[in-house]
């Protein structure tokens, strides 16, 4: 399961006066311990890396499976991930999507000083979630993924961030599954977008399944049938994220392994 972090090495005070420790990790944060974490060669191709360079700033706009996708092959691979301000994140849809919960902390509220406990967590912590609770200012913003850089962490905001230097967004979402008229909901095909400055300059597209229908990231089949485009009810909106926001954190959960849509409590 994943940790809600409350003791451990690090630990920032909050105004509440309640310490957010940060988990020890024996090559978490130390600058040259491996310079880019792994990601799945779907992510990889829009990326300007081979993975999530450490001491890279990368925001990921509006998709919560994206997030998670990013998160999945490093946790895997025996790094440590934190999630700060994202209080109704969706550990069901997190471990569907091949993220290990046993190297996840979830640290829902950051107090009134969030700059403070997310630059203690960049210190121990090899990726480090920013969700919109954590609210800090532009110049507190630059300083943090300034500290990422000089401790070798990845800082991932999950929206705007001043100074990312990649810029992750998903556009296009045609869902799979539904026959003429009938069927479930398998898997979602959409356009990642990369763009940013640096060696994120030029910007990059690639078409993946997320979710595919065991709940990961996959590359899109050479002959894809039964493509649906879907409308959410009552919004009169086609291919946008916002439903795949609310699919990662609030109570309704995205397709799962089982084909069928299955509501979860954030």
């Amino acid at each position: 399961m994943s940790a809600m972090v409350s003791s451990a090495t690090l630990s920032a005070p909050t105004a509440d006066g309640v310490s957010v420790g940060v988990p020890h990790v024996e090559a978490g944060g130390v600058p040259g311990a491996g310079r880019v974490l792994p990601t799945r060669a779907e992510l990889a191709a829009v990326l300007p890396w081979p993975g999530l360079r450490r001491g890279s700033t990368v925001a990921v706009h509006g998709s919560v499976s994206l997030l998670f996708a990013l998160l999945a092959e490093a946790t895997a691979s025996g790094s440590w991930a934190t999630v700060v301000g994202l209080p109704g994140i969706n550990l069901v849809a997190a471990a569907e999507a091949g993220v290990s919960l046993e190297r996840l902390a979830v640290v829902p509220q950051p107090g009134s000083d969030p700059a403070g406990v997310i630059a203690a967590l960049l210190d121990g912590v090899d990726l480090v979630v920013v969700g919109g609770t954590a609210q800090v200012l532009d110049a507190d913003a630059r300083r943090l993924s300034a500290r990422a850089r000089h401790r070798g962490s990845v800082l991932l905001p999950f929206g705007r961030w001043p100074g990312a230097e990649v810029q992750l967004r998903c556009s296009g979402a045609r869902w799979r599954g539904l026959g003429h008229g009938h069927g479930h909901l398998r898997e979602r095909e959409v356009a990642v977008h990369a763009e940013g400055r640096g060696a994120a300059s030029r910007p990059r597209s690639h078409r993946v399944l997320l979710p595919s229908r065991d709940g990961a990231i996959a590359a899109v089949p050479t002959a894809p049938t039964d493509i649906a485009p879907v409308v959410p009810a009552g919004t009169g909106v086609a291919e946008n994220d916002s439903a795949d926001t609310a699919v990662g954190i609030g109570a309704v959960e995205r397709p799962a392994a089982r084909a069928h849509l299955r509501a979860v409590a954030g």
